[in-house]
């Protein structure tokens, strides 16, 4: 495990840009070398009826945006679930198991050994930090009990926080493909004299952009809201069993 020095459980930032630019690279090669070109090659051998396949349902520039958010995003997702993973074990550990519960807990001794652990500012052990430093501060037990309670209150809504990124670009990705929508009808009404004249040919073409645009992105928001909402569960468990932790390891000591 490594030391978490970041409660939201996030990539940071040159990471995060590193993996965003190789996101929108990496799909922008594929559009060029395979996407385009396939549905270049259907719709003139095709023609019309081409339009349903998923070539020329991917091609415009809409549905490639929406496609490198979608691995960004999901980066992010899978990013911040190893992290929940990888930390599991110190959410239900006593982290003075080498303490004598029969004897009464030496506050100070205990601050300096939490203090001085590598694990230190990660969400699990911060809040022992925290409830013990409140006992030596008042001596009350049910104080320290209150301090728990904020800390894991605290955890909750930093892990929160931390999905701002990410419910942002699962709200970003609709909108742009209603972007599509509205640049694909423009498209076709600006043909509607070739249409009224015969050739409806580049008006089904542009009104395809319009429709496929927002398909794919509403499918793709689909996805990604599914994977949050497995996120989501795993945030809570992990708030869960920190407060369950302290309330079975830390205040039997602090009872003594």
């Amino acid at each position: 495990m490594t030391k978490n020095n970041n409660a939201s459980m996030n990539p940071n930032l040159v990471t995060s840009i590193i993996v965003l630019v190789a996101s929108f690279t990496l799909v922008h090669l594929f559009y060029a070398s395979v996407v385009r070109p396939a549905a270049e090659s259907i719709l003139a051998t095709q023609g019309t009826s081409s339009l349903s396949s998923i070539w020329v349902i991917l091609k415009d520039l809409e549905q490639q945006i929406c496609l490198s958010l979608m691995f960004f995003c999901i980066f992010l997702m899978l990013f911040k679930l190893w992290r929940l993973v990888d930390e599991e074990p110190l959410y239900t550990r006593d982290f003075l198991k080498d303490h004598d519960k029969s004897q009464p807990l030496n506050v100070d001794e205990a601050l300096t050994e939490l203090n001085a652990s590598s694990y230190s500012e990660n969400p699990a052990m911060a809040t022992w930090i925290n409830c013990i430093r409140r006992f030596r501060n008042t001596r009350n037990v049910q104080h320290a009990a209150d301090a728990i309670e904020s800390s894991v209150d605290n955890l909750s809504a930093q892990l929160e926080s931390g999905n701002n990124m990410i419910r942002y670009i699962i709200w970003a990705i609709p909108s742009i493909g209603f972007v599509g929508t509205v640049r694909g009808i423009g498209q076709a009404l600006a043909q509607a004299d070739a249409a009224l004249a015969g050739d409806i040919s580049g008006m089904t073409a542009s009104l395809g952009v319009a429709f496929n645009s927002t398909l794919v992105a509403l499918f793709i928001s689909l996805i990604l809201m599914f994977f949050m909402h497995l996120l989501n569960a795993r945030q809570d468990a992990m708030v869960l069993r920190t407060q369950e932790s302290c309330e079975k390891h830390l205040l039997s000591h602090l009872h003594n």
